[in-house]
């Protein structure tokens, strides 16, 4: 029977959460790396036992982690092997740091900051990592200040693919509350030369030349809150998704509004239709079902909870704008959690297993793409991400 591992990234360590294929009885591991953030997990498709993970602390910076056995153990690349860990500041060549060549990295200096000044680039944390679809050593990262890396040696050494930020509207791009953070990243399974990325407050990018050079994708967006509502940058799009199935085919939560692009980006139209609100973080596609997406509404921007206090699921079956709510099984009195932009993932088996985690430590799964919930765990710290593995 085949078997899943759910990687939970907290605010005080890392959770393995493992069961058989009926997702009805499991086991809890950790926490790894205890009372550090961990805004990140994930395993490499080639490799299901190797994972990476982004550990993080404003006492001591950033940390990638490395496993190659499920997370059972973990290594510090850039660091010999046995050596005792964490070991901090990160060693030369485990480190992000922003290309300053003269070729590429000379002109990338500033950022608008808050208040509409420009402000140095500054490295603070990974907020993403990518693996490879194709290559177990090869993983990309996402990063405050915003910023996309590569290694292709297991993340003992990162390199900046500068062309994003030197697309010449870098020196525009300004934080949304939460800091610049490039939190998405989607490899085209189809063309491995596409990518794409959402950087919170820039917006939404692509590159189909393996990241040498970046393009906008934001036609369509509008943002109310900015000087040109309609402007090729400064939207801050919270979540991207799409299925591996249909390439092309996007899902975005954007601040305000639920989006979709059928041609790769390009263009963007609106699909909240009856939600009751479209302000959330996240959303995600059903493994097996192109069509079927998930958000989680919440009251607004200011009020970070569900609406009513009743924790809800949204699904359509029809590719946006026809939604039902998913309760059973979901608290719908005095709830006031929320569910961050990278807490919501899929498995792959049939019946497609939905799972989330939330801002109150309970990490939620579906074993019937939304119809049912039930709780995994009650009493986590605060969850940031969620990722699933469907393991054979």
């Amino acid at each position: 029977m085949s078997k899943v591992r759910v990687l939970v990234g907290t605010r005080k360590g890392a959770f393995i959460l493992t069961a058989d294929g009926k997702r009805d009885k499991w086991e809890v591991g950790g926490p790894f790396f205890a009372g550090w953030e961990i805004y990140h997990m994930k395993g490499s498709p080639v490799d299901p036992d190797r994972i990476y993970a982004s550990q993080t602390s404003g006492w001591f910076g950033q940390l990638l982690q490395r496993s190659t056995d499920g997370g059972k153990t973990w290594h510090q690349p850039g660091m010999p092997d046995g050596e005792a860990m964490p070991v901090f500041p990160a060693k030369a060549p485990n480190r992000f740091v922003y290309d300053s060549s003269t070729e590429t990295g000379k002109p990338l200096t500033t950022h608008q900051w808050y208040d509409g000044t420009q402000k140095p680039w500054e490295f603070k944390r990974v907020w993403h990592v990518e693996p490879s679809l194709t290559d177990a050593n090869t993983v990309h990262a996402g990063v405050e200040d915003a910023a996309i890396f590569r290694s292709t040696d297991g993340g003992e050494s990162w390199q900046e693919l500068p062309g994003l930020r030197g697309h010449g509207t870098g020196p525009d791009w300004q934080p949304g509350a939460g800091g610049m953070c490039l939190h998405s990243i989607i490899l085209d399974p189809a063309n491995p030369d596409r990518i794409y990325i959402a950087i919170s407050a820039a917006g939404a990018f692509r590159t189909d030349d393996g990241g040498a050079s970046w393009k906008p994708i934001n036609k369509g967006l509008y943002s109310k809150y900015i000087p040109n509502p309609n402007a090729e940058i400064g939207h801050c799009v919270h979540h991207i998704a799409m299925n591996p199935t249909r390439p092309g085919v996007l899902f975005m939560q954007k601040h305000w509004d639920v989006m979709r692009s059928d041609d790769a980006g390009d263009n963007w139209t609106k699909i909240s239709g009856n939600l009751p609100t479209d302000f959330g973080f996240v959303i995600d596609v059903h493994s097996h079902e192109p069509e079927t997406i998930y958000v989680v509404p919440i009251k607004s921007d200011s009020e970070h909870f569900p609406l009513e206090g009743k924790l809800r699921v949204y699904r359509s079956r029809t590719g946006g704008n026809e939604w039902e709510p998913l309760t059973k099984g979901l608290p719908q009195s005095d709830c006031y959690v929320n569910v961050l932009r990278d807490a919501m993932a899929v498995d792959t088996l049939d019946k497609c297993g939905v799972y989330f985690g939330t801002t109150g430590g309970q990490v939620y799964v579906s074993p019937d793409a939304g119809d049912t919930w039930s709780a995994i765990v009650h009493d986590l710290p605060a969850v940031l991400s969620v990722e699933v593995q469907t393991l054979a």
